[in-house]
């Protein structure tokens, strides 16, 4: 036993120096202040650890959450409450509104004027429908104070046959239509009754026409149509127009050019001259190409485009080349509030015959026709929506034409033809530049209400003419329409045309110094017409038309003093076959 202690004792003294000796031996070794990296730090992710979302605590107690009893005190009450069945709710259904295919016009008023209108439309198949319209209006006249019968008449028939196919469209029609006028404005200051009777101022117009058109689907092409119109009167004159035009994008460089294609011919002729028994022959053909790109960018669009047309007078065996520009673009400034838009655009002006008689059915047959080359119309504006049911449009333009044909009052002559009394109008042809400010607001409530209100402004700079003959410097018109009930319904226009100048001419061809020639100021006037109306069933409607409810005489041109206040009444029957 006491061996043991005493090994253990020795072996315990033997490990107590090995230590002291290893420590002194390490205190010499070490340098204190300097440290030796052997190895850099790289640490890894094994060395980071994660904070546990939900840590252990090391509270000495941790408490717990204590359950909590709710207690309700329940007990019976007596209900006599029986609830009524669900019902769902009725929605007021607009009445449908029944359409009926044809309908025919019937009216009756003072300066003994009929009225009439037929219009007829069958579906023949799915794809084929046939439609036919008949229009006639006449007065037989009674103007105050007018030397001569101031009776008129205008009768028209108009076909129209519409197939509807998968790949295309097309339609064809034609129409007649007879005009008959009287040269009434004869200066009366000058003339007696006695003068007035040997005259035959009657005149009549011959339109007849024939129409087609075509448009596909998925090409190119995607229209064409063409107009044949024969247009004369019974004093020899007579006039053949053709026109058509080709419309369609096609791809140039990897993208759609939208482009439009025109022909116009035009040949006519007049058995004489105002002032002589030479006749008058024209003949023009025009070919316009008019290619157009349009570039979109957020709320700019832009289209970037040129007319080129060549003019073949082939009466003169003359030809000349037109380039015009063709732009147009728009912004919109605030949505639908306010859209800035703006552009130059010009073109080559066919005049006709028929749209100078159509424009003064009291001109003479004696004109000379001639194109109008518009050089420019640069306009700039903006329009928008005030409201839901109110819009705007205002804008300014300036228009320069070269050739523009100006309706005149004729001279009076020695010729003694029945429209050489101051009672018919010419045109002459002049460079106008005209000014124009343009101001209009439409209003339409729910469709039973609408209104629209449009002003303009011109000035007017002419180089050889020393006015803008009968061009107003102001016109003003109010439309309106109110669907007062399902029965009831009325409507007004009102019209204000502002001042305009014209000639008043006497020739004297001995002696040029004893020629009288003056302005003449046309007064400005204001017409308002005004219908009202009763649906008496689906079918049968009755109406009331006053015109020139003002009941002035006003002259539209020099010397033709229109009807006074005009009554009407008549009714309108809608059916099917």
């Amino acid at each position: 036993m006491f061996s043991k202690k005493q090994q253990i004792l020795s072996i315990a003294l033997s490990l107590m120096a090995t230590l002291a000796f290893a420590q002194e031996r390490e205190q010499d070794t070490l340098r204190p202040g300097v440290i030796n990296v052997v190895k850099p730090y790289t640490p890894t992710i094994s060395d980071a650890f994660k904070v546990k979302e939900s840590p252990v605590l090391d509270d000495d107690e941790t408490t717990s959450k204590k359950e909590i009893e709710y207690n309700i005190f329940s007990f019976p009450v007596a209900s006599t409450f029986t609830p009524a069945k669900g019902k769902a709710a009725v929605v007021d259904k607009a009445k449908r509104v029944k359409l009926f295919n044809n309908y025919a016009t019937l009216g009756a008023g003072s300066y003994t004027t009929l009225l009439g209108e037929v219009y007829l439309n069958h579906e023949l198949s799915r794809d084929e429908n046939i439609s036919a319209y008949v229009g006639h209006h006449s007065s037989g006249g009674g103007i105050e104070d007018v030397l001569l019968d101031d009776n008129f008449m205008d009768s028209k028939l108009r076909l129209n046959y519409a197939n509807r196919g998968r790949d295309f469209n097309w339609n064809v029609g034609g129409g007649f239509q007879f005009q008959n006028y009287n040269w009434y404005g004869i200066q009366q200051d000058l003339y007696t009754q006695t003068t007035a009777d040997s005259l035959d101022v009657s005149h009549n117009y011959t339109n007849a026409h024939i129409t087609g058109d075509i448009r596909f689907e998925d090409s190119y092409v995607d229209d064409v149509s063409v107009l044949f119109r024969r247009f004369g009167d019974d004093r020899g004159s007579g006039e053949n127009r053709l026109t058509a035009k080709i419309g369609g994008a096609f791809p140039v460089a990897d993208e759609l050019i939208s482009t439009v294609i025109n022909f116009d011919y035009l040949s006519g002729s007049f058995e004489r001259n105002y002032y002589t028994d030479t006749s008058i022959d024209y003949s023009n053909f025009l070919v316009g190409l008019t290619p157009t790109f349009q570039l979109k960018q957020d709320d700019l669009t832009v289209d970037i485009g040129v007319t080129a047309t060549l003019l073949n007078n082939t009466e003169a065996s003359e030809s000349k080349f037109y380039i015009y520009p063709n732009i147009e673009a728009s912004y919109r400034v605030v949505d639908d509030v306010v859209i800035a838009f703006g552009g130059i655009k010009g073109g080559l002006v066919q005049n006709s015959y028929y749209e100078y008689a159509n424009l003064n059915p009291f001109v003479s047959p004696t004109l000379f026709i001639a194109p109008t080359d518009k050089q420019y119309d640069a306009f700039l504006g903006v329009k928008g929506m005030l409201t839901n049911t109110m819009s705007y449009v205002v804008s300014g333009s300036y228009k320069a034409e070269r050739n523009k044909g100006l309706i005149v009052n004729n001279d009076l002559t020695a010729s003694q033809e029945d429209y050489t009394y101051g009672n018919s109008f010419g045109v002459v042809y002049d460079n106008v530049n005209t000014f124009g400010f343009t101001g209009e607001l439409n209003v339409d409530l729910n469709r039973n209400f609408t209104m629209g209100l449009k002003g303009e402004y011109f000035a007017y700079n002419t180089d050889n003419e020393a006015e803008a003959w009968n061009l107003p410097e102001i016109k003003v018109s109010i439309l309106t329409d109110y669907q007062i009930t399902e029965q009831w319904f009325a409507g007004a226009n009102m019209f204000f045309v502002g001042e305009r100048k014209d000639m008043f001419s006497v020739p004297n061809f001995t002696d040029a110094s004893l020629s009288v020639s003056q302005v003449v100021d046309l007064e400005s006037y204001f017409d308002l017409n005004a219908h009202v109306g009763y649906h008496v069933n689906d079918r049968l409607s009755v109406f009331a038309k006053g015109n020139n409810l003002v009941g002035g005489a006003y002259e539209k041109w020099q010397n033709t003093p229109v009807q006074g206040l005009q009554v009407l009444a008549g009714a309108t029957y809608k059916f099917d076959f």
